[in-house]
């Protein structure tokens, strides 16, 4: 349903940070640039048994990466700034004012539910997206939260809803996104069972959204049965962006990509491909849209590393593959980027590479 043109030679991810130490893994669990010369990756070493939340952070631009060590595992970052930023961990909220280099943990943001991620109008003003069918709001910098009482209004068991991302196309108009997940049967990991994991049929479940148009002041609720998650969106030019929606690994697409029309909320598929997973997009503000993921070789695609992949369109018809360095393989990837020419691909294993123009 897209057409791919031949590679652009211009463009290539080139290796800048390569985690590669004997006996210890880096897991990347999210990844952000601030701005052209800072970026913050975030994870776990693992040694053995020992497991050692970290970050990996630049200043001049990715010519050097310092490993720093964190004191809870991280789950994601939002940056308002190029030095200020938060850190949601398995245990809280974190903030630092240099761009990731040192953190201060701040006040619990629920006892109810476990926040997921964070995302930040202002120094004081920002949404938490969180299990348990919850979204709460801070007015004082992340001291204190209060519900969105949009989020609960949804259909489905709390117990197995969340909202997991936040995006906004401009100061007014934000969208955050979450599910309602069936009950599935408890079952053994992926690699101790490839058959059942293959072969596991994907059921429809709630997809869950709330919109604003006021800056957040108030949001409005829906929700609809679809195949797959949404599980990223992303916007720049003016009334356009990029959704993604990830599916099991039996579906007979891993994943699809679908323009947003904005404020109109209009959508409509414009990339999919039963051989290439997409876990990441991003949209520069000249209107460069690109897909990030791996080329499926094995339908193991949680269990195998696989060679990463990405795609470069600027009319979301024809797709460009972008030149990739040969040891960038993965479960999954992440992009961050400032600008229009800053961007940047991490790896869920521990490599950080850059686009060379």
């Amino acid at each position: 349903m897209a057409v791919c043109a031949a590679p652009l030679g211009a463009q290539r991810w080139q290796m800048q940070y390569l985690y590669d130490q004997m006996k210890s893994t880096l897991s990347i669990d999210d990844f952000q640039c601030p701005s052209a010369s800072h970026g913050v990756a975030v994870g776990v070493i693992e040694e053995g048994t020992r497991r050692k939340p970290v970050a990996v952070v630049t200043s001049d631009g990715g010519a050097h990466w310092q490993l720093t060590p964190l004191k809870e595992e991280p789950f994601s970052l939002f940056f308002l700034n190029d030095n200020l930023g938060w850190m949601v961990t398995e245990k809280g909220l974190w903030r630092t004012g240099d761009a990731g280099k040192s953190w201060t943990k701040l006040p619990k943001v629920s006892s109810q539910a476990q926040a997921l991620r964070v995302y930040f109008a202002d120094e004081s003003r920002g949404w938490a997206a969180c299990t348990n069918r919850t979204v709460l709001e801070t007015h004082d910098g992340a001291q204190h939260w209060t519900p969105v009482a949009a989020a609960a209004s949804q259909p489905g068991n709390p117990l197995y809803s969340a909202y997991s991302w936040i995006a906004f196309a401009n100061p007014q108009a934000g969208l955050i996104t979450g599910a309602n997940e069936p009950i599935r049967r408890e079952r053994l990991p992926d690699w101790l069972e490839p058959a059942t994991a293959v072969g596991a049929r994907e059921t429809p479940h709630l997809s869950l959204t709330l919109q604003t148009f006021d800056g957040g002041k108030t949001w409005k609720a829906d929700s609809t049965s679809m195949f797959g998650e949404i599980t990223r969106s992303r916007f720049s030019p003016p009334h356009f962006g990029l959704g993604l929606i990830e599916h099991d690994q039996s579906f007979q697409y891993p994943s699809e990509v679908f323009r947003i029309e904005w404020p109109s909320g209009k959508n409509q598929i414009v990339y999919h491909d039963e051989h290439f997973f997409i876990s990441d997009v991003w949209v520069t503000p000249g209107g460069a849209y690109y897909l990030a993921g791996i080329e499926i070789a094995s339908k193991l695609r949680n269990v195998v590393p696989q060679k990463a992949k990405v795609l470069m369109s600027r009319d979301l018809t024809t797709w460009t593959p972008t030149g990739m360095d040969y040891r960038a393989t993965a479960n999954r990837v992440f992009l961050g980027g400032a600008g229009e020419d800053a961007l940047w691909l991490a790896t869920n294993n521990g490599m950080i590479l850059k686009l060379a123009p």
